[in-house]
């Protein structure tokens, strides 16, 4: 299977278990490798016949700046779901980075990464 991959899609969301991240929201990062067969789009040089990984990534970004809820892991799966509504995108590897996340020692990141097929 071949990997179409989409780093850094960064957006603003109000995701968190916390009032303060309910109301004030942060920046979360995602990361993207969506697994496909891109030949036929390759040997026709077609766009119709791969991902348009355009309108993936604002899809995306709509999802993180949309509906809150409470856990990232809940974040990456919708954010799975809508990859996988792409015809041809057999499976999809999904990572949310929550850098501004409300811990109290000192940290670089926290991330949830999931892996969803269509099987």
């Amino acid at each position: 299977m071949d990997r179409v991959a989409l780093s850094g899609l960064k957006a603003r969301g109000h995701h968190g278990v916390f009032p303060k991240e309910r109301e004030e929201g942060q920046t979360f990062i995602v990361d993207l490798v969506l697994g496909l067969d891109t030949r036929p789009a390759a040997a026709d040089d077609d766009l119709t016949k791969t991902v348009h990984y355009g309108i993936v990534a604002e899809e995306v970004v709509a999802v993180v700046q949309g509906e809150p809820v409470n856990l990232i892991e809940t974040l990456a799966e919708r954010i799975a779901q809508t990859c996988l509504k792409h015809e041809g995108v057999e499976e999809v590897e999904v990572r949310v980075h929550k850098p501004d996340a409300p811990i109290t020692v000192p940290f670089d990141d926290v991330t949830v990464t999931i892996t969803r097929s269509r099987v």
